[in-house]
Formats: C-alpha cells, sequence, structure tokens
C-alpha cells in the first residue's frame, strides 16, 4: 500500500521503476482505476494534494515490485519556487493525467461496455491466447458492475469470440474483439 484514502500527502512521489494503481472505492466496496503510476511518471494525485494540503481522495498500491523517489513537501515546494525546469516537469505530468482522467471518466461515463470490455481484453491479451483475471477484476478497471462484465463476456462467448472458464478467459477470435474495439458507437 502506498497510500490510503484519507492519508496526509507529505512527499512528492515519481516512481522510478514498477507500477501502482491509483484506484477510488466507494463505501460499498466498488473499486474503479483511476490511472496507473509507471516508470518515470509521478502521482497526480499527490500533485494536487502538496497543492492544495489536502489528504488523499483515494488509495495508490503497488502491483510490481516498485521503485520511487520521495520529495518531502518542503523540498517539493522550494523545486516550484526556484527551478523553473522542476516546475515545468510537475505541471507537464499533471496536464498529461489530468487530461487521461477526464477521458477515463468520459470513457466509463459514455462508452459502451462492449467496446470498452473488447478494448481491455486486446490490450491483456494481443493474441489468441488465454488469460488469467476475473470478471471483478475487468469490472474494478472499466469502473462498472461485475454484472455488467459478466453480461457482456457471455455475450462475446455466445459470438464465439471468447471461451469462459473459472478466473480464466479464453481468446478465440481475436480479430472478432479488434473489430469490436475498433469501432466508434
Amino acid at each position: 500500500m502506498v497510500f490510503r484514502q484519507g492519508d496526509s500527502c507529505q512527499q512528492y512521489l515519481f516512481v522510478t521503476s514498477g507500477s501502482v494503481r491509483v484506484y477510488s472505492r466507494a463505501e460499498n466496496g466498488r473499486e474503479v482505476v483511476l490511472y496507473r503510476v509507471q516508470d518515470n511518471e509521478s502521482c497526480t494525485l499527490t500533485t494536487a494534494c502538496l497543492f492544495a494540503h489536502n489528504p488523499y481522495p483515494a488509495e495508490g498500491i503497488t502491483e510490481t515490485e516498485t521503485s520511487a523517489i520521495a520529495i518531502p513537501q518542503k523540498v517539493f515546494d522550494q523545486g516550484l519556487a526556484q527551478s523553473d525546469a522542476f516546475r515545468q516537469m510537475i505541471f507537464d505530468q499533471y496536464a498529461r493525467r489530468l487530461s487521461d482522467v477526464i477521458h477515463r471518466v468520459e470513457d466509463i461515463s459514455f462508452g459502451h461496455i462492449d467496446i470498452r470490455l473488447a478494448r481491455q481484453l486486446v490490450k491483456l491479451c494481443p493474441q489468441n491466447a488465454q488469460l488469467s483475471i476475473t470478471h471483478q477484476a475487468l469490472a474494478n478497471e472499466l469502473g462498472t458492475a461485475r454484472e455488467v462484465i459478466s453480461r457482456q463476456l457471455k455475450q462475446f462467448e455466445r459470438n464465439r469470440l471468447i471461451q469462459l472458464q473459472r478466473g480464466q478467459i479464453q481468446i478465440t477470435d481475436l480479430s472478432g474483439l479488434r473489430a469490436i474495439a475498433d469501432s466508434e458507437t
């Protein structure tokens, strides 16, 4: 666990290697992945919390072995005030990630689940192969309910695009999934 919802934010985090999944969890336990911080990236949520001196509104957890540089708030503030290059790097990463998060919210709010799920399956398994993932994990990634994912996976199975087994998805028609993933509506 890198940070929990409600934790005080006291240092800027820059991941040098690995992956941190940043997600929000509702009171009912449902999760949505906001973004991942990977090699040579900073956590935008951490940056926002440092700017506003607010606690974390979400959680971050490592997905792989991860190394990061932690810069204390005081040093971070000095860097912003004294270094044009540091300030530009911070704001560039912040702007890119904010744009990514806005696209993610639009996708969750307005995107068709069949297209989003097909894109995720193609991303996770770029060839006809077996994928080890639960319906719940897919739901968390796509910001929807497990039941919605299960229904759509069953439809993909009826269309002979995949075969379902417990905790496993066998991709049987990658070109068919790609056709759905590449569609606009």
